[in-house]
């Protein structure tokens, strides 16, 4: 029989396997730090996974335009699905940018941030698995918080030694931007966090 009101989409899953790339590219920037070769190969896989991500994201706005009646509030959805896939495109681009800039060897800082990377994608996909439920929800946004500011910390640091050290002049734009990316993708993992925490809020 026709219905005026189209069935509710299950958006749940959208965000679950979109969290599950999240944490696949973050897990694979990491081992291209730690494991530094081959890295042309790494960069297009990651290139791979941020494109399966994008997919998601349009599928998840595609549903949203045709859903009238949707388990979280419009924007929420709309914001979620954005900055999750912000996360994705930050560390895919950190990824691009190893090999644009010929980089022969990460920096100590540089693999300690991408782990902070990791763990923040880990965090992520926990949270957004747990949409549904709530359970749990509110420590791994916590967690993401800490994380975000740890690499803060190690950012700052590390970029102030650039310029109190005598370092070559491409040396130091170069791993000026590239700590600037990796901080800036737990900035975008700190952004989720906080629209998981205003959904909390706003379903309580």
């Amino acid at each position: 029989m026709f219905s005026l009101f189209p069935k509710q989409e299950d958006f749940f899953v959208l965000f679950k396997k979109q969290g599950g790339l999240v944490r696949q590219g973050c897990d694979l920037l990491l081992d291209m730090m730690e494991h530094y070769e081959d890295i042309e190969a790494k960069s297009a896989r990651l290139k791979d996974v941020e494109h399966q991500g994008d997919l998601v994201t349009h599928e998840l706005f595609e549903k949203l335009n045709r859903t009238f009646i949707t388990p979280i509030e419009r924007e929420d959805i709309h914001g979620l699905a954005s900055t999750l896939d912000d996360v994705l495109d930050e560390v895919e681009s950190i990824g691009a940018r190893f090999v644009l800039y010929c980089v022969t060897k990460p920096t100590p800082e540089a693999v300690q941030m991408a782990r902070l990377v990791a763990q923040c994608g880990a965090q992520l996909e926990q949270a957004v698995t747990h949409l549904r439920d709530f359970k749990n929800i509110m420590t791994f946004s916590i967690e993401i918080n800490r994380l975000e500011n740890e690499a803060d910390a190690i950012s700052r640091n590390v970029t102030a030694k650039l310029f109190s050290e005598n370092h070559d002049a491409i040396d130091v734009v170069r791993w000026k931007e590239l700590y600037g990316r990796l901080e800036a993708a737990t900035d975008r993992s700190e952004d989720v966090a906080n629209i998981i925490e205003s959904i909390v809020l706003k379903n309580r």
